[in-house]
């Protein structure tokens, strides 16, 4: 048999193509159907997102969506009652409490990390956010403390940048911590460590002895606290214990089961659930044990503004407050339209040497006989003489007793007869004829 022509070869090779394509197919293996919940084209490593078949995922995902939407909720809340805080020293510590509500948001979103599956990306930031997210919340807790022990003796602690800057920095600790363990396990010249997913469980939770070391320090710190003299700051230290109290309780089972407990029962499959439920559990506790009650206690007033505003009430400027003043102003204040028709001296203040005995008068001055002798006959008008009643010397008199007609017209009848007996030259009184 003659040798094959160069012209067939590359016949033969395309030939030959399609058969080592169908071989292919056949030994590579199809990928798994997608789970009850999910669509075809969703990628695997999101299937725990979907999988009705594993609930624990749908549920932990609905728990921390609301934990995120409730995190940046409260932010907002806290950020904006800054204006309506009385105490300054509440208001120094908002920048912390700000900070620690950011270690919240972020614990919350780094559940998803540990509900999908494992990549180089969530295995990363799984092994770096785990500690440095715990890691802004307790130094936080721990900052505040450090805070109310000054404040439950002095009743005036440090400023507020100075306790931001303290949890700022016991945060920066466990960032350098971090770093340096991923740079040691990852970053190596051997290929076999560089998958950052290949780590034991014993080495991760020794990575986060730090993290633990602040959840002690500030459980045994706040205790002093409750023996300081201001009793009004010890709710503040309570709402610090009973968050670390639920933390410690939450790692103690967390590390035990991710340690000892899923080697024994469930295996690798049981750590990530372990972890998730970690986080959101904790997260939790710090919102509602924590961050609920210091944003509704941070617009209250300390005893001593509460003291002061019952002291000295602050002056509003609206139209009730206006109309108090007038009437405490006018109090005493008599009418003026009646007040124009009495007489001007029941206004003066009158001396108790200036001869008045108290009493109102009850009739018109009458000059007596010998008054009028003496002084003799007048050529000025009699209303000089004797003032005729006016209506004032009515009202004066009508407090006590009423002027009979007669009275008013017998100063009148004297006055007259008295005139006529000085035209023709005798100066009688109206008794003369009597007397002689």
């Amino acid at each position: 048999m003659g040798a094959v022509p160069r012209t067939f070869l590359p016949c033969l090779w395309l030939l030959a193509l399609p058969v080592q394509v169908c071989v292919a197919q056949l030994t590579v293996p199809s990928p798994p159907p997608a789970p009850r919940g999910c669509g075809k084209d969703l990628k695997s490593i999101y299937y725990n997102l979907c999988d009705l078949s594993a609930a624990w995922g749908i549920v932990l995902e609905a728990v921390a969506s609301l934990g995120v939407v409730a995190s940046f909720v409260l932010t907002v809340v806290l950020v904006a009652s800054v204006p309506f805080i009385q105490d300054y020293r509440k208001k120094s510590l908002i920048g912390t409490q700000t900070f620690f509500l950011l270690g919240t948001f972020g614990l919350f979103c780094l559940t998803f990390a540990f509900i999908v599956k494992q990549d180089f990306s969530t295995c990363a930031s799984r092994r770096f956010l785990f500690g440095v997210l715990f890691a802004i919340c307790f130094s936080c807790l721990a900052a505040h403390t450090l805070s109310l022990n000054f404040l439950a003796r002095q009743n005036h602690g440090p400023r507020g940048w100075i306790t931001f800057c303290m949890a700022l920095l016991l945060v920066l600790v466990e960032v350098i911590i971090n770093t340096e363990w991923l740079i040691i396990t990852v970053v190596r010249s051997d290929g076999a460590s560089k998958d950052p997913c290949r780590v034991d469980n014993e080495d991760f939770v020794m990575a986060l002895i730090y993290v633990m070391f602040l959840q002690a320090a500030t459980f045994v710190a706040a205790w002093p606290a409750l023996c300081g003299r201001y009793k009004h700051w010890r709710k503040h230290v309570i709402f610090v214990l009973i968050t670390t109290s639920f933390s410690m309780a939450i790692w103690i089972v967390w590390i035990v089961m991710y340690v000892y407990g899923n080697q024994q029962e469930g295996g690798p499959a049981w750590d990530d659930p372990t972890m998730a439920i970690a986080l959101v559990s904790n997260a939790s506790v710090f919102v509602f044990f924590y961050v609920i009650p210091e944003i509704s206690q941070v617009i209250r007033p300390g005893p001593q503004q509460a003291y002061e505003d019952d002291v000295y009430p602050s002056r509003g400027v609206g139209y009730e407050t206006i109309l108090k003043e007038q009437k405490t102003q006018s109090m005493f204040v008599e009418n003026k339209a009646f007040s124009m028709d009495e007489p001007s001296s029941a206004k003066k203040p009158v001396s108790p040497y200036s001869g008045y005995n108290g009493q109102l008068l009850t009739s018109v001055y009458q000059p007596t006989e010998m008054a009028l002798m003496h002084k003799g006959p007048s050529e000025g008008p009699y209303d000089v003489i004797l003032p005729r009643a006016t209506a004032s010397s009515q009202v004066m008199g009508s407090a006590n007793s009423t002027m009979r007609a007669e009275d008013a017209y017998t100063p009148h009848s004297k006055q007259a007869m008295a005139q006529r007996d000085g035209k023709s030259g005798q100066a009688s009184s109206p008794y003369s004829k009597s007397r002689w």
